[in-house]
């Protein structure tokens, strides 16, 4: 992988249904950091996230994840060095299993049951749950959970084996306050030690160890960099086409909805 960047595209345009979803999108993200995509509804976060991960095939541009260009690498291959957490559902993984249960099949790629664990599977799976801070909910089955529980499971399933990129698709969706912090944490927790991307519609809920921020706006870039540089009061109000004002306080963005700019 290129010493730069964990992910390089360049001039990407997604057409599906003969909708333009993403049109010239040129972004870069270094290794081990966290980014983040921000943007309106219907900006084109989700798609891109599933370009990223090798799902959805860009219609043009050029695309590099890890070191490898997209065209020319195994994408079978590559796919195993990322993992997309997408928001749980009631059918993300069979409800019977438990914490850790869930957690081991990230081993496996499987979404029920599976066979052929071993004692170092397990041990694994318990590092990563207390890691994550769920060693606690280890033998709560998986539909007991609440809907942070189950992200925060959702995420350790994904890291349980090595991987090298993590994207996470508005990972604080429908959650309190409380469970939005959990999560939070939980991605701080995985700084420096894999490259994250998350999409979200709120600066609210961007980590403080974010450190490159893309901002879209009707599937084109309004905006991208160091989130102090694209977070501003100006930007974000000409995106969500609304008065606002952007404050800072902790590392953490947020923002006051006003009647003027």
């Amino acid at each position: 992988m290129s010493s730069q960047n964990a992910l390089a595209i360049s001039d990407v345009r997604v057409v599906i249904s003969m909708r333009t979803i993403l049109q010239g999108i040129v972004w870069q993200v270094a290794p081990r950091s966290c980014a983040a995509v921000l943007g309106p509804n219907g900006c084109g976060k989700s798609t891109l996230l599933r370009v990223l991960a090798g799902y959805q095939y860009p219609t043009s541009g050029s695309v590099t994840v890890l070191g490898r260009k997209f065209g020319e690498a195994n994408l079978n291959e590559l796919r195993q060095s990322i993992r997309l957490v997408q928001p749980p559902n009631a059918y993300d993984l069979e409800p019977d299993l438990t914490v850790r249960q869930a957690v081991l099949t990230g081993f496996f790629g499987t979404l029920g049951q599976f066979h052929g664990v071993t004692p170092k599977m397990i041990a694994k799976a318990n590092v990563t749950l207390g890691e994550l801070g769920l060693s606690h909910l280890a033998e709560r089955f998986y539909q007991t959970l609440s809907t942070g529980e189950r992200t925060r499971t959702l995420i350790a399933r994904a890291i349980v084996e090595p991987v090298e990129l993590l994207l996470l698709d508005e990972p604080t969706t429908g959650l309190d306050l409380p469970s939005r912090e959990a999560v939070l944490r939980t991605i701080e927790s995985l700084a420096g030690r894999v490259t994250v991307v998350m999409t979200t519609h709120h600066v609210e809920e961007l980590p403080a160890s974010t450190s490159n921020v893309l901002l879209l706006d009707g599937g084109r870039v309004a905006a991208d960099g160091e989130p102090g540089g694209v977070l501003t009061s100006e930007m974000l109000s000409r995106v969500y086409r609304m008065p606002v004002t952007v404050h800072r306080e902790g590392g953490r963005f947020y923002l006051h909805v006003g009647t003027r700019l």
